[in-house]
């Protein structure tokens, strides 16, 4: 197993499985044959572009938006909220709590200012963030899909579930920031 596929899965399972029903879903960034193959594993509408792919947009239609490469600012993220239907979620690369604690803090606050819930998640060894306006990712997995993925070496129901799961002490240092 390498940190790749892990990458790979993860990013796109993890919002495409919480997602009540994804039909429009845009992938923005570096994206490699093998994440696409995962996207279509998704019965959906996938779109992949830069970041320059979300000016471009002008409907308030898309149901999850993966960020690959891309770090979220300010602009970024307004851009987001004028396209993302008013139950979609993001889901978007971070740093890990012990490799810089201040950046995993700042982005769920600057999310947390324009979503209900906003989660960091591990898997090997990268940090993500899922953020999302209506369903929560451990709430709200849709298990008939996550478990009905085939051809998977990383993700599965479980991991998706332990990938929220963090020790105490990070847990209690990001409470009151996270929104669960």
């Amino acid at each position: 197993m390498n940190d790749n596929q892990a990458f790979n899965e993860m990013m796109v399972h993890i919002p495409l499985c919480t997602h009540k029903e994804p039909s429009n879903i845009l992938i923005i960034g570096q994206t490699s044959p093998a994440l696409k193959k995962e996207a279509e594993k998704h019965n959906a509408n996938i779109e992949y572009g830069d970041i320059t792919f979300l000016n471009s947009k002008n409907e308030k239609n898309i149901d999850a938006i993966i960020l690959t490469d891309v770090k979220l600012d300010e602009l970024v993220l307004a851009n987001i909220d004028r396209i993302l239907k008013d139950d979609g979620l993001i889901t978007f690369s971070t740093q890990s709590f012990q490799s810089d604690e201040d950046k995993l803090k700042e982005d769920l606050q600057l999310v947390g200012s324009k979503f209900w819930i906003a989660m960091p998640f591990r898997f090997g060894h990268n940090t993500s963030i899922i953020a999302s306006k209506k369903y929560h990712p451990t709430a709200d997995l849709v298990l008939q899909r996550s478990d009905l993925l085939d051809d998977l070496e990383y993700y599965s129901s479980e991991m998706h579930q332990a990938s929220f799961v963090f020790p105490a002490a990070i847990h209690k240092a990001l409470t009151g920031i996270a929104r669960r």
